[in-house]
């Protein structure tokens, strides 16, 4: 072990700034190899640790809550280490191939599952599918695994899809503070499906042409919010309730005009800011509700939009998609912004209106401003500074 601390040493005090660009992809990848035949041993010396009892020595009473106490893990983490290691006994052309860093541990932890599914056919097989894992990317043995699975069981496959479809399910939460957690699993087809109108929207925004700073997973939830959008604008929605189904925000006088007001809150996620309820006011349907005292409701007024439909449609034919400089989503990804907003007395007319894309739209409302000259719209940032437009005026 000491030579092994001593080789990492010297890696560690390597310039880095020196070293060519070959050098440092070839030092990649025998880095991951390394990692590799160290994840391997890690396992076999775990195999021995649990054969020796050394666990139970310590007072602990499985070998996972020795591993994760000892080595600092979570419990899951430390339970995946053992259960891996257990796996590699009965499996002697991967751990050779696992020891020699031919294969990655996520290609390891296939083959295992490959081995619970169908134990018999795989200890005549191993050698063929270890020959995949060292020569296919993870995903491709990925698939290259389940077709052999269904040859393998040809019986059991269908009732492995069955299970598949019975366990599918989705947790939809909102938690405490005000977000929604969503989590679950989907059997490949209804998977498939959701992947591609994810994918769809998420290429749409890339050849919009637009510089988007979001992170993959930012992009995904956006996506996911698009298309419930999409859907609740529709204008075949069933009823409930004898109204389409839409988003609520309640919002005091107030807090809509920008003073110090006592309720802005959705229907089932709690309070926003009233920022995010005038943001949310700016193209909406709006009902008055008059109150006596603070529950007890005296009237209530029609639902009526705040931009109506012809209204909208003179805005699309005049900005077509999103002002705001440098973007170029389409008049379908756009609310209709109120430069001055409605509730401050602002009116609902076409030298008032501006199309924004929803990202536009909450940045408009969270630090960039926005007016309008006899042009069209000029944007400028917090500190006052205008920025650029690069489309011609309408």
């Amino acid at each position: 072990m000491s030579t092994l601390r001593s080789v990492l040493d010297e890696l560690r005090g390597e310039d880095l700034g020196v070293a060519s660009e070959e050098e440092l992809g070839d030092g990649l990848v025998e880095l991951e190899r390394a990692s590799r035949v160290l994840e391997a041993e890690r396992s076999r010396r775990l195999v021995e640790v649990e054969r020796r009892g050394v666990w139970a020595a310590d007072g602990h009473l499985s070998v996972v809550s020795w591993l994760a106490a000892r080595l600092r893990l979570g419990f899951g983490r430390a339970s995946r280490q053992v259960k891996l290691s257990r796996a590699l006994r009965g499996m002697p052309a991967t751990s050779d191939a696992f020891g020699s860093g031919e294969v990655s541990s996520e290609a390891v932890g296939m083959l295992v599952g490959a081995r619970e599914a169908a134990p018999e056919a795989f200890s005549e097989a191993e050698h063929m599918l270890v020959d995949a894992a060292m020569a296919l990317p993870a995903r491709e043995l990925r698939v290259a695994i389940a077709y052999w699975r269904q040859a393998a069981d040809a019986c059991g496959a269908e009732e492995r899809a069955r299970r598949i479809y019975e366990g599918r399910h989705l947790h939809v939460s909102p938690t405490i503070e005000g977000t929604v957690r969503i989590d679950g699993s989907l059997d490949p087809e209804s998977g498939q499906t959701v992947l591609v109108a994810l994918h769809a929207v998420q290429d749409a925004w890339a050849r919009d042409g637009s510089e988007d700073s979001r992170t993959a997973p930012q992009r995904r939830a956006d996506g996911l919010t698009e298309l419930c959008r999409a859907w609740l604008d529709r204008s075949d929605r069933p009823e409930v309730a004898g109204e389409r189904p839409h988003v609520a925000v309640t919002v005091d006088l107030e807090s809509l005009t920008g003073q110090i007001g006592r309720r802005s809150e959705l229907e089932d996620t709690g309070p926003v800011t009233p920022g995010t309820a005038r943001r949310l006011a700016c193209d909406a349907g709006v009902s008055r509700v008059l109150m006596k005292g603070a529950s007890e409701p005296l009237d209530v007024g029609r639902r009526t939009p705040v931009v109506p439909s012809g209204m909208r449609r003179a805005l699309v034919l005049r900005d077509a998609g999103c002002r705001f400089p440098g973007c170029g989503r389409p008049q379908a990804w756009c609310d209709a912004h109120h430069v001055r907003h409605w509730a401050d007395g602002g009116p609902t007319a076409l030298e008032n209106l501006v199309l924004l894309c929803r990202p536009h739209h909450r940045a408009v409302h969270e630090g960039f401003g926005v007016e309008m000259n006899g042009h069209g719209p000029v944007f400028f940032r917090a500190d006052g500074s205008v920025l650029a437009e690069d489309r011609a005026p309408p």
